[in-house]
């Protein structure tokens, strides 16, 4: 019998991703998918470490797997991603059962990191302090990949991050900004679309910085045509037009580079989805600045104004954090004034949580009380929510068109879809659907983080490949 293994997947898409590649690498070594933890004899936690409790949620998963490495020979405990990055040797000195500590920069070696640890006493730490030069070491789209879904794939198009954000970790655990090549990217979508692939999210740290440093390499070698290499917004154009490919979607870019020409691209690509994720983490213009965002609440409200101006029928999320060390009420209230002007579709809210090794975490004298943290938390949801149910209830009576990502998590009975918008509605079909086809929605009910709606038709391309027009729907 082949060896078995499950990945557990911990944080943002950028793992997801990751734990697709070492998926994939694992079965390209002869080891198969597992049922169940009972069944596996490797068990991959793929790490984060934004949030504050990162590490308590790993060592007690680790607490957990040593009991079930010493059920039977032979089996392996491997920690990849972010925290193995941060955090390093002193993993496999407080889980001794750990048989692989591996980091950010290596996933293109989970297979053969696991069989060198097969025949070592000891555990096998490998952290790599910056990206291999090598296309498949560097993008994890250029390994094989295991894909829970057949119909939409995750496509690296950038590794790293150049900004200095003083509440993020990531620029130390996934490091500087690296562009992949234009043309590897559209073949990776090309390849994709030939197996059945219709939806592709691009995806990187900063995605809109894409190709600044392909550009200055040129400029430094002294090409005058630097200039015109392309960057996000003719990416976008490419990959919309790659046969196959119905929906483009991207994640997750930073405000101060958005650009007039991304929002264009948008528009003139009906591939690409009406749904713009733009983190504006706090609306105050001191908190901004010692958040080294690189933008004001004006700035930020003037681009999503262009946005919506340009991109008709565009939804909106975004990420905000309360309780900034240095916070003050006024600070927070104007945060409450700037999302109450966004009127966002939804929002992502979190409680500041210090992480070791960023600027923030020093900043222990200003932190804000706990308590008072809660509070704004609170008082910030009763401002997004319901301008997120405003969204919704706005689309009552349309008619959506909608990827089928088969039944409802909580009920079996019901089917689930996803919006161009990544609104996700819930109805009951006359019949069975199959998981990535479309078909068209009424909507019939509107919740603050869902939509009901009953089923009008099955459709063999999206609406606006067929071009009928919204009147029409």
């Amino acid at each position: 019998m082949p060896r078995s293994y499950i990945v557990r997947t911990f944080g943002c898409q950028m793992n997801d991703h990751d734990s697709e590649r070492i998926a994939g690498l694992l079965e390209a070594d002869g080891l198969v998918s597992a049922e169940s933890e009972s069944d596996a004899d490797v068990i991959v936690l793929n790490t984060c470490c934004i949030r504050e409790n990162a590490d308590n949620k790993l060592y007690g998963n680790l607490g957990h797997l040593k009991t079930w490495k010493a059920k039977r020979d032979g089996r392996q405990v491997v920690v990849s991603g972010c925290l193995a990055q941060k955090d390093q040797d002193s993993i496999a000195r407080r889980a001794g059962h750990v048989d692989v500590v591996m980091g950010t920069h290596n996933v293109h070696r989970a297979a053969e990191l696991l069989r060198e640890a097969s025949t070592s006493d000891e555990p096998i730490t490998e952290i790599l302090e910056e990206a291999v030069i090598d296309d498949h070491a560097m993008f994890p789209s250029a390994l094989p990949a295991r894909r829970v879904t057949s119909y939409n794939a995750w496509v690296t198009i950038q590794i790293g991050c150049d900004n200095s954000c003083a509440f993020c970790i990531v620029p130390s655990v996934r490091g500087v900004e690296i562009s992949r090549p234009y043309s590897d990217i559209i073949d990776d979508v090309a390849q994709l679309a030939g197996q059945g692939v219709t939806e592709v999210t691009l995806l990187g740290q900063n995605v809109n910085s894409y190709g600044r440093d392909i550009q200055l390499a040129a400029r430094q070698g002294g090409d005058e045509s630097a200039r015109l290499r392309p960057l996000f917004a003719d990416l976008l154009r490419d990959v919309s037009v790659v046969d196959g490919i119905q929906r483009v979607r991207f994640t997750s870019p930073h405000p101060k580079d958005m650009r007039t020409e991304t929002f264009a691209a948008m528009a003139e690509s009906p591939e690409v989805c009406e749904h713009l994720h733009y983190p504006l983490q706090s609306g105050s213009d001191r908190v901004l600045a010692l958040m080294h965002r690189g933008y004001t609440g004006a700035r930020y409200l003037e681009r999503l104004a262009e946005a919506r101006r340009t991109v008709s029928d565009l939804a909106i999320s975004t990420d905000i954090i309360v309780g900034f060390p240095g916070e003050t009420e006024d600070d927070f209230e104007r945060t409450l004034e700037v999302a109450a002007e966004a009127e966002y579709d939804y929002a992502y809210t979190f409680i500041f949580s210090p992480r070791a090794g960023t600027e923030a975490a020093e900043m222990q004298d200003v932190f804000v009380e706990p308590a008072v943290a809660a509070d704004r938390f609170q008082r910030l949801r009763s401002v997004v929510e319901p301008a997120a149910l405003r969204k919704h209830e706005a689309r009552v009576g349309r008619v959506e068109e909608v990827l089928i990502e088969g039944p409802s998590k909580k009920d079996p009975t019901v089917i689930s879809g996803r919006t161009r918008q990544n609104k996700l509605v819930h109805f009951n079909p006359p019949r069975p659907l199959r998981t990535g086809c479309y078909a068209t929605v009424r909507i019939t009910r509107a919740a603050p983080h869902f939509l009901v709606g009953e089923f009008v038709d099955f459709i063999s391309e999206p609406a606006h490949k067929l071009r009928i027009p919204v009147a029409a729907l």
